[in-house]
């Protein structure tokens, strides 16, 4: 894996109390405040992110989804016939 430069900083303000445990939790791990640190903000960004992204269902539910999907497509006229239309948004050339 190719060594990634790191330019950009992060600036945090903490009580004492959360430095100190901060600071025993990376000793405890043998690693530096730094890279625990961003181990841990990294982590819990991931699973943030991954949270809110994710969608889930009990299996009933998610059976009837997968079911309406699994259903052919409906023809809707109207709709076929505005997408049949030129764009107003196409600039005639």
């Amino acid at each position: 894996m190719p060594a990634t430069t790191k330019s950009d900083r992060l600036d945090l303000r903490l009580t004492t109390a959360q430095k100190r445990e901060i600071e025993q939790a990376a000793a405890i791990s043998g690693r530096s405040v730094s890279d625990f640190s961003v181990t841990a903000l990294v982590e819990k960004a991931e699973d943030t992110i991954r949270r809110e992204r994710e969608i889930a269902m009990s299996r009933r539910s998610f059976e009837a989804f997968s079911a309406l999907l699994d259903r052919p497509a409906k023809s809707v006229d109207k709709l076929a016939g505005l997408l049949a239309r030129p764009s107003i948004f196409v600039e005639d050339e």
